[in-house]
C-alpha cells in the first residue's frame, strides 16, 4: 500500500525492506490518486458516450506505464503492447486503438494531473535539511526547462532556431523544495512563455523563493513579491546598477563563505523607475568573479553566508530537471498537442514522485534499471529489494 510505502520511508529512509515493495504496484497507486481526483472534476462528455471502451484513468495509466516501461517508445508501440493480456489486466482493461488514444489528450485538462501531483508531492517524507538552515522557511528553487519539440509541435514554436535556441520547445516551469528535496508546484506551458509571468500566478503569500538572474531581471516585481509578503534570494546580471544606500558589516563566517561585501540599496540607473530597498552581497566564485545575490531579509533574519549556501542549493531544481529528461523518457512524445505534451509531462513527474516514495529517494540510474528489470519480471522481488539497498549503501558510502 502507498501510505505503508510512506511510513516505511519516514521511519527509516536508508534500508528498502521487502515489506514496503510486496505489493510494487505503481500504477495501481497512481490509479487510487487518479480516480479520487477524477471524482471531483466535471469532464468532456465523450467519456460518457457508450460506445466508448477507452476511459480516462486507462488512457492515464496507460500512458504512465509507457513512460516506465523500457521497451516502448512510440504511441504505435504502445497500443501494441495494449492487446497483451496482463496488461489489459493490470493497465487498460481493454486493447486501445490508435485513433481512441489520440483522440484522448483533447479530452482532458491536464491540470487534473497538476492537482494529482500536488497530492503525491505533499505526501513525500523530506530529506535530511542542512543544520545551519535548520528552523528556516521552506525556500522554493524556481526555475523552468525546455523539452525539445517536434518540427510538426508548430504550437510549440519559439527562439530563432539557432544553437543553444530550439525553435520549437515545451517549457516545465517547476518549484522545488531545497531543504526537503521535493518539487511541489508545477506547470507546463509553450517554450516562449515568459517564466516571470508563470511564476507570479503561482505565488503564494509569504513562500520563500529562490532564483537565478532571470527572475531578477525585472524590478517592478521586486516590489510584487514584497507586497505579497514573500521572502528571495536571487541572483543579480552583472551589468545591474546598484545605488549603495548603507553598508552593512560582514561577520568572520561571511568572510569565510567569501562574501566580500553586503550593503541596502536600490537597483536602476534612473531615480524614477528604481527598485524597493534590497540587500546586495557581493560573494567571490573564483579568482577574478563575484557573484551578486540580492534579498529583502535583513542580516538579522538571513545572514550573508545563508544566502551564499541557499543559492548554491538552488541546483538541486537543475538537477531534477536533468533526472526527469533523461531516466523518464521525456525526450520522445507519445502525444503532439499542447494538451498531451503537458499530460506526458504531468505523469512523468508523477511517475518520479511515486518512485520517490516506495524507495524512499529520487532512484539514480542504476536503481531506475532495477525497477524496470524487475517490471519486465527479468528480475524477482526479493533481488530488487536487495539490489536496491546495495545501490542506497554504495551512495552512503560515498558520502560518508
Amino acid at each position: 500500500m502507498l501510505n505503508a510505502a510512506v511510513a516505511v520511508a519516514k521511519a527509516d529512509p536508508s534500508p528498502v525492506r521487502q515489506s514496503s515493495l510486496t505489493h510494487w504496484n505503481l500504477l495501481a497507486r497512481f490509479r487510487e490518486h487518479l480516480e479520487g481526483a477524477l471524482g471531483s472534476e466535471t469532464l468532456n462528455p465523450s467519456w460518457n458516450n457508450r460506445r466508448r471502451r477507452l476511459q480516462a484513468a486507462d488512457y492515464l495509466c496507460l500512458y504512465l506505464f509507457g513512460l516506465l516501461n523500457p521497451v516502448v517508445r512510440t504511441m504505435r508501440a504502445l497500443c501494441q503492447a495494449s492487446h497483451l493480456e496482463r496488461v489489459q489486466k493490470e493497465v487498460c482493461n481493454s486493447p486501445v486503438s490508435l485513433g481512441s488514444f489520440s483522440e484522448a489528450q483533447h479530452l482532458l485538462d491536464p491540470e487534473l494531473l497538476g492537482k494529482v501531483f500536488e497530492s503525491l508531492a505533499s505526501q513525500l517524507p523530506s530529506e535530511a535539511k542542512d543544520q545551519r538552515l535548520a528552523g528556516s522557511q521552506e525556500w522554493l528553487a524556481r526555475d523552468g526547462s525546455l523539452f525539445a519539440a517536434l518540427p510538426r509541435m508548430s504550437w510549440a514554436l519559439c527562439g530563432a532556431g539557432r544553437a543553444g535556441c530550439p525553435n520549437r520547445a515545451v517549457r516545465l516551469h517547476l518549484s522545488f523544495h531545497v531543504l526537503a528535496g521535493k518539487p511541489v508546484r508545477a506547470q507546463v506551458t509553450e517554450g516562449k512563455r515568459c517564466e516571470r509571468a508563470v511564476w507570479e500566478e503561482q505565488w503564494v503569500d509569504g513562500d520563500a523563493y529562490i532564483g537565478d538572474r532571470y527572475f531578477s531581471g525585472s524590478y517592478k516585481l521586486l516590489a510584487r513579491l514584497e507586497e505579497r509578503g514573500c521572502v528571495y534570494v536571487l541572483r543579480l546580471r552583472d551589468q545591474a546598477s546598484i545605488h549603495v544606500e548603507e553598508e552593512l558589516p560582514l561577520s568572520q563566517a561571511d568572510r569565510k563563505a567569501k562574501v566580500l561585501r553586503q550593503a541596502w540599496g536600490r537597483l536602476g540607473f534612473r531615480r524614477q523607475t528604481r527598485s524597493v530597498r534590497v540587500r546586495v552581497v557581493w560573494i567571490e566564485k573564483s579568482e577574478g568573479e563575484q557573484m551578486i545575490l540580492l534579498s529583502n531579509l535583513p542580516p538579522s533574519e538571513l545572514s550573508a553566508e545563508l544566502m551564499a549556501l541557499l543559492y548554491r542549493k538552488r541546483w538541486q531544481v537543475e538537477l531534477f530537471f536533468r533526472w526527469i529528461k533523461y531516466l523518464l523518457k521525456c525526450r520522445n512524445w507519445l502525444a503532439e498537442s499542447s494538451e498531451g505534451a503537458a499530460i506526458q509531462l504531468y505523469l512523468a513527474l508523477i511517475g518520479s514522485l511515486l518512485l520517490q516514495l516506495y524507495t524512499g529517494r529520487r532512484p539514480t540510474k542504476r536503481m531506475m534499471e532495477l525497477i524496470q528489470f524487475y517490471m519486465l519480471e527479468v528480475a524477482s522481488l526479493d533481488e530488487l529489494s536487495a539490489g536496491l539497498q546495495r545501490e542506497i549503501a554504495r551512495l552512503a558510502k560515498q558520502k560518508a
